[in-house]
């Protein structure tokens, strides 16, 4: 008898899961609307001109090889990524207070970060209520005490700052907590400048670890500085230790690249070398080197001022689009004379809206209309085009109007 024949099996992950349901589905009007990936006004994930005119330039590069990165990553890389995450002035980095170690993407930043903290004695973490699911089993494997803090008010469809604020304060010291620098995933939802200020007193206050996770710069505002605010304030006008878990899938359209980086933010610099070694062990025994390609990409592109600014305007092209197709939807939706109200869908950002639909709601718009929702009500905007904007907002409107919520869901 085979040593395996009785394992279980898991669930699937949904959103993987919707793509699987969503390419098997023969219908010509079929619509995915679940995974976070950018898509142009012909529903095409392209790569970006600035990336594929860099790979061109690597590809006659004799001088580039296959060998090896250092476990921490590309020098080039991180130290233009620390400057693009606190900026150019950086108090934290002049006084060599701040590290970026390079990671797989935003989920390898993520474990890696908590991997280190988890070894330092940290052993509660916050998410907020909803959050991107992967916080909760990243945590969960690492060790964690997952506990939550409110964040989306239901009712109101907006931020419950005073129930966010009141869980904070209610936390134990070194807690972790797990922040979404800006374009919050799932609700699109984020706080004001005046509101980040309010949570950080109470981080600061209550000793608590601020840990941001940016998969988003430029997606929430079309500004990369502005989408930054958060963190910055933090590090530089609150002087408080943190860490920065950054993805370039999204801002860079490198999904299969797996680029990111760990920036970590300490009070003093001597801890930077320790910080550093313990990494390198961490990243040994994780996955030993990063990858090189991406990596070589970022760093050409942050550290030429022309292709920079090339970048920033791709950046800005994919966040215009973004904010045409949730106006779009929005008025579309408003058009038809759709029950409930619907600005919260145009007040949120970034690349998803958090449309209030419920669980029964998103099962019929798969099930019978070819709508490939999460069960949430999660939506990628940028799947929404000029050419089916108007279908999907009908589908929506005759969802709504027939279908109520079921209990036993």
């Amino acid at each position: 008898m085979g040593l395996f024949n009785n394992i279980p099996t898991d669930p699937p992950i949904e959103v993987f899961h919707l793509t699987e349901l969503f390419n098997q589905d023969a219908n010509p009007s079929k619509v995915n609307l679940g995974i976070g990936v950018y898509q142009d006004e012909n529903g095409k994930t392209l790569t970006l001109p600035v990336v594929r005119s860099v790979e061109q330039q690597m590809a006659q590069d004799l001088t580039l090889t296959k060998t090896y990165l250092k476990g921490t990553g590309l020098d080039a890389f991180c130290t233009a990524c620390l400057k693009l995450v606190l900026g150019e002035q950086s108090s934290a980095i002049v006084e060599n207070r701040a590290a970026s170690i390079q990671a797989l993407s935003g989920t390898g930043a993520l474990r890696i970060g908590l991997d280190f903290l988890y070894r330092n004695g940290f052993r509660t973490a916050y998410v907020s209520a909803p959050t991107w699911g992967n916080h909760n089993s990243i945590l969960e494997t690492v060790g964690f005490e997952i506990r939550k803090y409110r964040y989306w008010n239901k009712e109101k469809l907006n931020l419950d700052i005073d129930g966010l604020l009141a869980d904070l304060e209610a936390a134990p010291e070194k807690s972790v907590i797990l922040l979404h620098a800006c374009a919050h995933n799932p609700t699109g939802c984020d706080p004001t400048h005046e509101q980040w200020i309010r949570i950080s007193e109470v981080c600061k206050s209550r000793q608590l670890f601020p840990f941001f996770d940016m998969a988003y710069q430029g997606f929430s505002t079309g500004d990369l500085e502005q989408d930054a605010w958060a963190l910055r304030y933090f590090a530089h006008e609150a002087k408080q230790e943190l860490f920065v878990a950054q993805s370039f899938a999204k801002n860079f359209s490198m999904y299969s690249e797996r680029i990111g980086h760990l920036v970590a933010v300490f009070d003093n610099r001597d801890v930077i070398p320790k910080f550093r070694t313990q990494m390198a062990t961490i990243i040994r025994r994780n996955y030993s080197n990063p990858p090189a390609h991406g990596a070589y990409i970022v760093a050409t592109v942050l550290n030429n001022p022309t292709l920079y600014g090339e970048w920033k305007n791709n950046v800005r092209a994919m966040y215009e689009r973004i904010h045409t197709m949730r106006q779009l939807f929005y008025n579309k939706l408003k058009q038809l004379g759709t029950p409930g109200s619907w600005e919260h869908i145009i007040q949120q950002t970034g690349m998803f809206a958090y449309t209030g639909l419920n669980p029964r709601q998103c099962q019929v718009l798969i099930q019978q209309h070819h709508i490939y929702i999460m069960s949430d009500g999660r939506i990628n905007v940028c799947a929404i085009t000029p050419k089916n904007a108007d279908e999907v907002a009908q589908k929506f409107y005759d969802v709504i109007t027939t279908i109520g919520d079921d209990p036993k869901l």
